[in-house]
């Protein structure tokens, strides 16, 4: 009686309770999601799921029938659902409007039982698409954010419990027991609606004029590296998940700014050049003073290999540079030289520093790690072309990392995209504020780099991304594609990454627009649109001009 009463005791009142009674489960409801700002990104429409327990039918053709019609459900599927399922408790349809329920219940049809369920809504449709992710018919989150966080915003489910007899038909007079459901944490992001409505419509635009395979664009705060805006496109509306052509589903909803990885071209020599300036303040001798002036020749012979600058130099524009006129004129041969003075060793610990080859600890799933050469791999070649940004692939999202600590005063910060964490009624769960990592290069060193930056805008290839009376720097950037080893004729990654105020930045952008038709620079393709949400965030943020006209 002891082992009965007490060792076995809890799992036979289990048991019994099990045969005594059956549950409709009451689903929590789904934690929303907003923007920084409280504008709400993801929410939830009142829909029910219909469960029926054949054992308290007492027509099944009369409610096969009213169940087909009313749900709109093909009859012989309901017909095999409610005569071949073993199971004496049938899930028929989830996701079930409340007309649909008050028209089931008008029938009033024994055995027939609704709970609430949650269907997800995205109020802004085509938003945020690849950052948001979705859920799955259960409400379970299956990419994005809605997966990453799923176990906050899922919230506990809930019960009710009817009393039954044996075969599972509901006792009159018999007692319901109702346990509520626990609703899912809400999440506050980083994100700002109205820049990422801004990048929507940039990004959007991009791919109507220039024709490209994709077209993709960052925004963080260099000095905390919260993300402010994430665009991706082509998309789709998350009202509208396509789930039945998996493929393209995968396909648009991978977030390529963080799980894939591309070879960045010339936006990568802010590393170079960060890099020459710290050690030349350090008193490398190998390093080069930013006045010093470089050989103009179009052509570096190494290793018996020949590689040559993206201009012809016919022009004279990259005659008597020194570091400031290689930024602007974005020279591949001086930034050769540059890596080859300091070597690979030195090279590399900027890379390592920069957290080139590794994730930046994003709260997102399938972070990409980038692909570098291991430096005993390395050839004097190798290291000429890293230095100018072929020979190694980097993740959007860490290129703007690096960069945002190249110009914040050397500080690496790791990105990240959600802010809090909270209750229905406030309560924070968690907070997450700004993670310093470690200083890559010194403040003295990040002030130089950044305005020899603003200098590219103002009168370099950055041109295009200028804007009157603010202080607006960065790099462009033009990159060949490769294809099974070889370059593809034709195809470029055009991009620019910028920034403002330069003397204290707040918003970093980062353009990438791959496969553009007919034009392909950087400085042509990508600067504009930087330009284009830089003056939207001047305008909604009401922000002054720094510089006086």
């Amino acid at each position: 009686m002891f082992y009965v009463q007490i060792i076995w005791g809890n799992d036979l009142q289990e048991k019994a309770i099990d045969q005594w009674t059956r549950e409709i489960p009451v689903v929590a409801e789904r934690g929303k999601i907003f923007d920084v700002n409280g504008v709400i990104l993801a929410d939830n429409d009142d829909t029910y799921t219909v469960f029926v327990r054949k054992k308290a039918v007492k027509d099944l053709n009369a409610l096969t029938v009213a169940l087909s019609e009313t749900l709109g459900l093909n009859y012989e599927y309901v017909k095999k659902r409610l005569t071949e399922t073993v199971s004496s408790e049938i899930t028929v349809k989830k996701q079930v409007t409340k007309a649909q329920i008050n028209a089931l219940i008008a029938y009033g049809f024994e055995g027939v039982y609704y709970s609430r369920d949650n269907s997800r809504i995205y109020p802004y449709g085509e938003f945020l698409t690849q950052v948001l992710g979705f859920t799955s018919t259960d409400g379970k989150g299956q990419s994005g954010i809605e997966q990453y966080y799923d176990k906050y915003l899922s919230g506990i489910d809930g019960e009710i419990l009817y009393e039954t007899d044996i075969v599972g038909v509901e006792i009159d007079g018999g007692k319901a027991s109702y346990i509520p459901a626990t609703k899912g944490l809400n999440l506050k992001l980083t994100v700002d609606y109205e820049i990422q409505q801004l990048c929507e419509a940039a990004m959007t635009e991009a791919m109507e004029i220039t024709h490209a395979k994709s077209a993709q664009m960052l925004v963080l705060d260099p000095s905390s590296g919260a993300i402010r805006a994430l665009s991706i496109k082509p998309s789709y509306n998350l009202n509208e998940i396509p789930r039945d052509d998996l493929a393209a589903l995968f396909k648009k909803s991978r977030n390529n700014i963080i799980s894939d990885v591309y070879e960045p071209g010339s936006t990568f020599k802010i590393l170079t050049a960060a890099a020459n300036i710290e050690e030349y303040l350090n008193g490398n001798k190998n390093a080069f003073s930013v006045s010093h002036i470089f050989n103009s020749s179009r052509y570096r012979y190494i290793d018996g290999q020949k590689v040559k600058c993206w201009s012809n130099h016919s022009n004279g524009k990259h005659s008597n540079l020194n570091l400031q006129g290689a930024l602007n004129n974005s020279c591949n041969p001086i930034f050769v030289d540059i890596a080859l003075a300091l070597g690979k060793e030195t090279m590399y610990k900027y890379i390592e520093l920069f957290n080139y080859g590794a994730t930046t600890g994003v709260d997102f799933a399938g972070e990409a790690q980038g692909m570098i050469l291991p430096i005993s791999a390395v050839q004097n070649v190798d290291l000429a072309r890293i230095a100018f940004g072929q020979t190694i692939a980097v993740s959007a999202l860490q290129l703007a990392s690096a960069t945002a600590a190249a110009i914040n005063g050397g500080k690496y910060y790791t990105p990240y995209l959600v802010e809090e964490i909270y209750s229905e009624n406030g309560i924070i769960a968690e907070k997450f504020d700004a993670k310093y990592k470690h200083r890559v290069i010194s403040e003295r060193a990040s002030k130089i780099l950044s305005e020899m930056l603003e200098g590219v805008v103002k009168d370099g290839s950055g041109k295009k991304a200028y804007i009157e009376g603010y202080r607006v720097a960065g790099k462009t950037g033009t990159a060949q594609k490769y294809e099974n080893g070889i370059i593809a004729a034709g195809k470029y990654v055009a991009s620019f990454v910028g920034y403002f105020p330069a003397d204290n930045p707040k918003y970093l952008a980062l353009v990438i627009i791959d496969e553009p038709q007919g034009e392909y620079y950087g400085s042509t393709v990508a600067a504009p649109y930087a330009k284009q949400v830089f003056e939207g965030i001047i305008n909604v943020k009401g922000l002054k001009p720094s510089i006086q006209v």
